[in-house]
């Protein structure tokens, strides 16, 4: 049966070892006009204290983004929003005050992630890492298109994130077929290192 194709980002659903998903987040700060966007699911990275958009296979990952919250400079009250982008907390190229945006980030380095894969991945894949594939994503619904790479899962220990196995979602467990949805853990995140060669 053919694959759901729905992409969104980083979804988390456990902690490795069964963990329980309590959505805990850590508070960090995206710096005021930071100029790419971030969307609920997209992968983050950290770079001179500030949260930064993640890249497509970059080692240094922090977590994964769930939103922010900042002063809104039309309306000067406090808001709560799925997705940053530079255009929805200034028109003028500053906050007022010069404030930062808050950030909340899943950034605990042992939590289990849903993800969809971009193209087919094997269940022989399974042990294997991967990298993400980035689109474009949508102010609409803040949520990241994200996905895992299809084309790069392989026993190196270089690549962003280890498959642990394919979800239980019956719309989405065909790993015969593209989109696939797979659950990861990071391989690579500023509190592991540079990753553990794959299986």
């Amino acid at each position: 049966m053919a694959n759901i194709d729905a992409a969104f980002g980083y979804r988390p659903i456990g902690a490795v070892g069964s963990g329980v998903n309590n959505g805990g987040t850590t508070l960090y700060t995206i710096s005021d006009n930071y100029g790419t966007a971030i969307y609920k699911g997209d992968h983050v990275m950290q770079s001179g204290g500030y949260v930064i958009a993640g890249t497509a296979s970059g080692a240094t990952n922090l977590g994964v983004f769930n939103g922010c919250f900042y002063i809104d400079p039309t309306s000067k009250k406090p808001t709560w929003s799925n997705y940053y982008t530079q255009t929805n907390v200034t028109a003028t190229g500053s906050i007022s005050g010069g404030t930062t945006i808050d950030a909340y980030i899943y950034d605990n380095p042992f939590t289990l992630f849903e993800a969809q894969c971009d193209g087919t991945i094997a269940k022989t894949d399974i042990g294997k890492n991967t990298d993400s594939v980035l689109g474009t994503s949508s102010t609409v619904n803040g949520l990241s298109v994200t996905e895992i790479d299809s084309g790069s899962e392989a026993t190196t220990a270089g690549l962003q994130v280890k498959i642990i196995g394919i979800t239980k979602d019956p719309e989405n467990d065909d790993a015969s077929s593209a989109n696939a949805n797979w659950y990861v853990m990071w391989n690579e995140h500023v509190k592991l290192g540079t990753g553990i060669t794959g299986t």
